[in-house]
């Protein structure tokens, strides 16, 4: 079932709590699907509960086993909703439907604040579950800091490499909340030129990037030296939160740490400006993340088995037998 425009968690209960996220959107699943990332067919999993909607993405991997419409650019995957009646039940009731239709489902990456209630509602549709880390997120909480006082509360040493760097003058920053076709050719020779993986799918990254231009919530950095691009980041912001999707650097250009300075100007732009309460690094556990964030979290995969088909019994036991051999949670 294709996407129809949907915007689940974007509703204004979702809003209102600082949930809204661009991995919420039905858009952002199209774009998925339209890449390639749907595996052998797409299924919109949906539930309901008096005035309560659930609705999840999911890909069939193969007949029978669902897994989370997602890929290595996804933060996270979670239920959307809309509505404000039970929503635990409307997630109970769209695992029940599943279960009906499969024999496994597999969910990566889910944050901490949602394996509680996913795990629950699995087993209260009668799915067997287990649930492993398998990643890490990092994140910066302001509360009730601003621009200043997060800055004074970083480590000194990342505080005194700005300061110096900056009364060089040999970086020039400049920001953009517009695409930019030259700026993006830009990011991909950096990239092409960082310490940096080959870029998964660079055609889905850059009409994700032209989609949030669109929707005005596109943040962009390039750093020069003597008018060559040596750094570059592609943020986004919505909802009190900022996104940063990817950020790369030349090589040969360390000495001028011209990323660091570029992040502590958009750090600057999305806190003084943008106003964000939260700023999310994505995946990963990097050790340069811990010094500009102040939460640190387990990423979870989640799998469930339908043990009323035989076909289920055989990946649940591999599933316990590693439980017991690493004692996860």
């Amino acid at each position: 079932m294709q996407g129809n425009g949907e915007d689940h968690a974007n509703d204004g209960a979702a809003k209102a709590a600082g949930a809204a996220s661009p991995f919420d959107r039905m858009q952002w699943f199209d774009l998925l699907a339209a890449h390639g990332f749907a595996g052998e067919g797409r299924l919109d999993a949906r539930g309901t509960a008096g005035d309560a909607a659930a609705l999840l993405p999911l890909r069939v991997e193969r007949p029978g086993h669902f897994e989370s419409l997602t890929n290595w650019y996804s933060f996270a995957i979670r239920p959307l909703y809309v509505g404000a009646g039970d929503r635990a039940a409307a997630l109970a009731d769209l695992f029940r439907t599943l279960r009906g239709q499969g024999m496994r489902l597999s969910l990566y990456p889910v944050r901490d604040e949602d394996r509680g209630a996913i795990s629950a509602a699995l087993r209260t549709a009668g799915w067997w579950t287990k649930a492993a880390p398998a990643g890490d997120r990092h994140w910066l909480d302001l509360g009730d800091m601003d621009h200043d006082a997060w800055w004074e509360s970083r480590p000194g040493a990342l505080r005194s490499t700005v300061r110096r760097k900056e009364k060089k003058g040999v970086v020039d920053i400049a920001l953009s909340t517009r695409f930019d076709p030259d700026a993006w050719a830009a990011y991909q020779h950096i990239y092409a030129a960082s310490w940096k993986p080959e870029e998964g799918h660079p055609a889905l990254l850059r009409a994700f990037a032209e989609a949030e231009s669109e929707r005005g919530t596109f943040r962009m950095g390039l750093a020069r030296i003597a008018g060559v691009p040596v750094a570059a980041q592609f943020w986004t912001v919505e909802d009190g939160t900022a996104f940063i999707h990817k950020l790369a650097h030349v090589e040969d250009s360390l000495k001028a740490s011209p990323g660091t300075l570029l992040s502590a100007a958009l750090f600057h732009h999305v806190i003084a400006i943008d106003q964000v309460r939260r700023v999310d690094f994505g995946t990963g556990n990097d050790a340069y993340k811990r010094d500009w964030m102040n939460r640190h979290e387990p990423l979870w995969r989640i799998e469930a088995f339908n043990l009323s088909r035989l076909a289920a019994w055989g990946p649940a036991f591999k599933a316990f037998a590693r439980n017991l051999l690493r004692n996860d949670p």
